[in-house]
């Protein structure tokens, strides 16, 4: 059995050699959700985070999104600085003005959208992408401030409005001044369509509760990327509201392309050059 034994009877190492024997791997490999494939990260960032041997779109930031729509990656970013006041000094697990203090921390980020403009394909848009590490991307008076004043801009600038939903819904923790801003959003979106502007919204995993139930599902163009689950409740809650069991694929884009809920289902790396032909159209 002394064959099998490692060899410890050698001269000690010098302080800090067997460190260097060891190859960090923590974050070089990613394991696919979808074929549940080992995947080298810097191959799956290269294709915008979706799974080359499966095609499955994995989650990525709204910074990531920016990157992808606009050309080389380049925007002025809007109402940087905006953040909540805590209007109803909520406290759960932990206090709401702790939560979103570690969230600013984590993310860098001062709430879970970030409102743009920059070009695509050579032209003036303004876009805003939601973040879903920000308290998974709820809708607060924040997001819901940002979005109105990025449909005031295209309005004032005659461009165009493009939407990235990545969300959980509306923010429990501002209670009904979160829900107030679907109100608000949908009547700046009405002005918009007023104004003969397009508005092309992008529904990515996840876009549920209040979101979807306003602005999500406003566009005159509703994009989502394959896989995506869009819903107002999810599946579980809804299967114990009715007792019965749920289609295959229920909530998920394919499923709500093919119920005439979406526009087109669209791959990430499809998704810039689709939506200038879309603005081709619509503008001109």
């Amino acid at each position: 059995m002394s064959w099998f034994k490692r060899d410890k009877t050698g001269d000690a190492l010098p302080e800090g050699e067997e460190r260097e024997r060891h190859v960090r791997t923590e974050g070089l490999w990613h394991k696919c959700e979808g074929c549940r494939q080992i995947l080298w990260k810097k191959e799956l960032d290269d294709h915008w985070n979706v799974c080359p041997k499966c095609g499955t779109h994995a989650r990525i930031d709204a910074a990531s999104r920016l990157k992808l729509l606009l050309d080389d990656g380049a925007y002025e970013q809007f109402d940087a600085g905006l953040a909540s006041s805590d209007p109803l000094g909520f406290v759960d697990s932990k206090p709401y003005r702790e939560r979103l203090q570690s969230m600013r921390e984590s993310t860098n980020l001062s709430d879970a959208l970030i409102s743009g403009e920059g070009k695509l394909d050579g032209r003036t848009v303004q876009v805003c992408a939601m973040e879903p590490r920000f308290i998974g991307g709820s809708m607060g008076s924040v997001v819901g401030e940002k979005i109105t004043r990025a449909i005031e801009r295209a309005i004032e600038r005659r461009t165009a409005l493009i939407i990235v939903s990545a969300s959980g819904g509306a923010r429990m923790q501002e209670g009904a001044i979160s829900l107030m801003q679907m109100a608000k959003i949908s009547a700046g979106l009405m002005r918009l369509d007023e104004e003969r502007l397009p508005y092309i919204s992008v529904l990515t995993d996840p876009t549920t509760g209040g979101v979807t139930a306003s602005y999500a599902m406003l566009g005159d163009l509703n994009i989502a990327e394959p896989g995506a689950l869009i819903g107002f409740a999810g599946p579980r809650v809804i299967e114990q509201t009715i007792r019965q069991k749920l289609p295959e694929g229920f909530q998920r884009s394919e499923f709500l392309l093919k119920h005439g809920m979406l526009d087109a289902v669209v791959p990430r790396p499809q998704l810039k050059p689709f939506v200038s032909k879309a603005l081709n159209f619509f503008l001109g």
